[in-house]
């Protein structure tokens, strides 16, 4: 997004704050609540400017919108983002709650038209705080009543987009195949672990050091993170921070396909055109991550139970394949052809498993 669109945004509503005492910035943007209540987490992250934070926060609340279209949830979609004056790990603990109360404060004073969970720096104990002042909250510890962590389910949902990919684009089945995962956190040691139980070959690249000591134990081949997008492999899975693929690393990319857990994988729409003339399939991030909302989502805010939460997860391979048969019928790139399925799904009756 160019800075000049963040503050020309055309979303449903923008509320910021900034509290002098910790020098921290607060921003939440509410992309649409035309389906529903609007959903999405909270990001804590350093930002060289507001203009900066604005423009993530309104990104990461437009894929949330097509998040819970595409995948048939009614609701609407919706981020926080919580701009930090220093690296999450040097803030102590009594700051960390006063941001976290104002944080609760923010999203109380929106009424329920946003609810909010977990996400970069955030977990399921920072969710327990915020419901203490908002009941606006999924994401929490299973003994406050919450799902849980959404890793596992998230990684379960992206597996399945992997095995569609690899049906659609003729790789059949996991046996043999290359597969690269960027950033080994919560989804990305588990997507690599089934992946590797599945048979296929795992290269792996992460900053962490000990992460990729794990990895090596179950077989794993490193690689060097700088290295990702020249590395030949047949699919390419970033699971770390978004925006990894512009058009440059989109011309050099040696991957068969690109299905990672990642939000806004492309840091542009110009590369998902680049994809397509590569032949590279692309499997739209907002429809294989889609799993952690069903787990919290579908958990906390809508009622379901584990078979319901599951039933729909499996259905990320099925609307996967839907998005790529647009595209070949349509002539068009992937990220489009998923806007177009998910325009389709909100015009039409729900077909909730649920």
């Amino acid at each position: 997004m160019n800075p000049d669109d963040a503050l020309r945004w055309e979303g449903e509503l923008t509320l910021t704050r900034h509290d002098a005492d910790t020098g921290t910035t607060f921003v939440i943007r509410v992309d649409s609540i035309r389906h529903g209540r609007a959903a999405g987490g909270t990001r804590a992250a350093q930002y060289a400017s507001l203009t900066d934070a604005l423009a993530d926060a309104a990104r990461l609340a437009e894929a949330m919108t097509l998040k819970m279209a595409v995948s048939n949830l009614p609701m609407g979609g919706g981020k926080s983002v919580i701009a930090l004056p220093a690296p999450r790990q040097d803030i102590d603990a009594a700051t960390w709650k006063r941001i976290l109360y104002l944080h609760a404060e923010n999203i109380d004073r929106l009424n329920g038209a946003y609810w909010t969970g977990p996400d970069v720096n955030t977990n399921s104990a920072d969710m327990d705080v915020l419901s203490n002042t908002t009941d606006f909250v999924f994401g929490r510890s299973v003994g406050r009543g919450g799902a849980g962590s959404s890793a596992v389910n998230t990684a379960v949902g992206v597996f399945e987009a992997m095995k569609a990919t690899a049906r659609f684009g003729g790789m059949g089945g996991f046996e043999g195949l290359t597969i690269l995962v960027q950033g080994l956190g919560a989804v990305g040691a588990h997507l690599a672990t089934m992946a590797a139980q599945a048979g296929a070959r795992l290269l792996v690249a992460d900053v962490d050091s000990e992460r990729i000591a794990w990895a090596q134990e179950f077989g794993c081949t490193p690689i060097p993170p700088a290295r990702v997008s020249t590395t030949p492999c047949d699919i390419f899975a970033p699971c770390a921070m978004g925006a990894v693929i512009d058009r440059a690393v989109a011309r050099r990319l040696s991957a068969s396909a690109v299905v990672g857990a990642a939000n806004n994988i492309l840091a542009e729409d110009e590369a998902g055109s680049v994809l397509r003339d590569r032949e590279i399939l692309y499997a739209p991030d907002f429809v294989t991550n889609a799993g952690g909302a069903f787990h919290l989502v579908g958990r906390e805010v809508l009622g379901w139970d584990a078979d319901v939460v599951a039933d729909n997860t499996r259905a990320i391979g099925r609307t996967l394949t839907q998005v790529y048969e647009i595209s070949v019928a349509e002539g068009i790139p992937t990220d489009a052809a998923a806007r177009t399925l998910a325009r389709r799904r909100t015009a039409a009756p729900t077909s909730l498993a649920g």
